[in-house]
């Protein structure tokens, strides 16, 4: 029986993936968790076969959650399940050890059989990230200015993208007013860009958003 743990703030997606899971005859919920640091708890605490985990949560986000799950238990496979799509943070997740990434419309059948790939120790990767993929790591492809991001620049210059103010990030991860206006000075540096307009523009003509 492959024992999976759910980790995603909303009740009725995790109500969903249950009712998805009760359809077959190898694969349980074995625990849920609505926030990062309990899915972390969960974990040290746990026995999974694999951890279902969503990117957006309140605190901790998904992808630091992730990495934190590499350094507690570094063979546990964890399928990334978003509302964002794959050429947002699919790249980024897996570079950083997530074992697949499906989105949140993904029909219930893939899902299940994400599942079980994941948990036969290979990766899930969909025919388009795969492509995706493919072009990312060809030598002679010059990579993208946002390539030479960290997780959390890319996740705010994403968010400034979207026309979320300074206020409103910092309180969706938690962090200070003063915090976030440093990762967007980075952002403006290393992209060589000056002002929002631009970084808007960039992740527009990019298809990030």
């Amino acid at each position: 029986m492959i024992k999976i743990l759910v980790a995603d703030d909303h009740t009725i997606l995790r109500r969903g993936i249950k009712q998805i899971i009760a359809d077959t005859q190898d694969i349980t919920v074995s625990a849920e968790a609505s926030n990062g640091e309990e899915a972390l708890q969960q974990i040290a605490a746990g026995c999974f076969d694999v951890v279902l985990l969503d990117i957006s949560m309140p605190g901790k986000s998904g992808m630091d959650v992730m990495k934190d799950i590499r350094l507690l238990k570094p063979k546990l496979p964890v399928l990334i399940l978003s509302m964002y799509p794959e050429d947002q943070y699919a790249i980024r997740l897996l570079k950083s050890g997530a074992s697949g990434y499906l989105t949140k419309e993904s029909a219930p059948s893939e899902l299940v059989k994400a599942i079980r790939k994941v948990a036969g120790g290979s990766k899930y990767i969909s025919p388009t990230l795969a492509e995706k993929l493919a072009y990312y790591f060809e030598k002679n492809i010059e990579k993208p200015l946002h390539d030479s991001l960290s997780d959390r620049e890319y996740q705010v210059m994403l968010m400034i993208a979207s026309g979320i103010t300074a206020t409103e990030i910092s309180q969706k991860l938690f962090l200070s007013v003063k915090t976030i206006s440093t990762y967007r000075a980075r952002i403006l540096e290393k992209m060589n860009m000056k002002n929002n307009s631009e970084i808007t523009r960039y992740v527009i003509n990019n298809k990030l958003s």
